[in-house]
């Protein structure tokens, strides 16, 4: 199904091990926009996130409960989706889930539909391995992902509070 505003050029796939440089990129924007969001409670990128991003990432994609998508645009990688299955969580207080770790689209890209086609795709691989709920954490000053995911069917469910204990607050 195109989305609207969407190429019909772009596709989403599977990562391979050749995307790694791209995903370590895009993961990279990841965790800049995040510090831009909040520095007191993100990690800042360094010069090493990027391939240490590609790094991670790489050591994911032959897990059988886990899936990077890509999506693919005019035969280069514009964003990726990165979910898994996993078991009971009793720090999270939920019992089995598919857990979206990551969405990114690269800024040139974005408003065109391509966030929502990695979501729908990694919805998919989590129905088809039996997940019963999906959950996915967010920052708060990301409305636009927030909306991303609303359309998608997902409700706020969690708030998390941060205090830097270094501040001298009581």
């Amino acid at each position: 199904m195109k989305m609207p505003g969407a190429s019909a050029d772009v596709t989403i796939r599977r990562a391979t091990r050749a995307d790694i440089p791209v995903l370590g990129r895009l993961g990279a924007l990841l965790v800049k926009a995040h510090h831009d969001f909040d520095p007191k409670r993100f990690i800042a990128a360094t010069s090493q996130t990027s391939a240490g991003y590609g790094w991670f990432l790489g050591t994911q994609l032959e897990e059988p409960e886990v899936a990077v998508f890509v999506a693919e645009e005019n035969g280069g990688v514009v964003g990726y989706a990165y979910v898994g299955v996993e078991d009971r969580d009793y720090m999270s207080l939920r019992g089995p889930a598919g857990v979206l770790h990551d969405v990114v689209v690269d800024p040139a890209h974005r408003a065109r539909g391509i966030g929502r086609k990695l979501v729908d795709a990694a919805l998919e691989f989590l129905r088809r391995r039996g997940a019963p709920q999906v959950v996915l954490s967010t920052a708060q000053q990301n409305e636009y992902a927030q909306r991303l995911f609303a359309g998608a069917g997902f409700r706020r469910t969690m708030i998390e509070m941060t205090r830097e204990l270094d501040d001298g607050a009581r």
